[in-house]
């Protein structure tokens, strides 16, 4: 398998492929997070205009790993980070980083930013494995609790 990611444009035919397998990675997630992951009300049609606004890039061709990358003010932000559950522990997250990385470089932008829920404590540690550090914690409209936390990389 080519481990080379490549942007998926808004019009590719692989667009229904990456709805699949992010609903299919962030479907561990249900009934373990709170609030719900707001994937499961993303339909294709909003896929396409995230792809219009942001970058989607993937890993193979069905796609099994994939991430959107959205500029910020001062950052890059990765979101929707999966990676099949048939193709974990080969090294594709890395893969997904180093490219959100030349991005970062070729936008100017000094530093990579992700979050990711407090109750999924195998992707802080995932996270921190490729270079990531705890920004910030930050609570969902109607929550007096932290539910999510951000994490920064610096781009080198």
């Amino acid at each position: 398998m080519d481990l080379t990611p490549h942007q998926i444009p808004e019009d590719s035919p692989m667009m229904g492929d990456l709805l699949r397998l992010m609903r299919d990675c962030f479907a561990y997630m249900e009934g373990r997070i709170d609030p719900p992951s707001s994937l499961g009300k993303t339909a294709l049609a909003s896929l396409r205009t995230t792809a219009a606004e942001a970058e989607i890039w993937a890993i193979g061709m069905p796609p099994v790993a994939c991430m959107i990358l959205s500029p910020r003010t001062g950052t890059l932000y990765l979101g929707k980070i999966c990676v099949a559950p048939s193709h974990r522990q080969l090294g594709l997250s890395r893969h997904l980083v180093e490219q959100a990385e030349r991005t970062a470089r070729r936008l100017k932008l000094p530093t990579l930013e992700l979050q990711t829920r407090v109750e999924l404590v195998d992707n802080h540690a995932t996270f921190k494995a490729l270079g990531f550090s705890e920004h910030a914690r930050t609570a969902h409209p109607g929550y007096d609790r932290p539910t999510s936390i951000t994490m920064r990389k610096p781009v080198v």
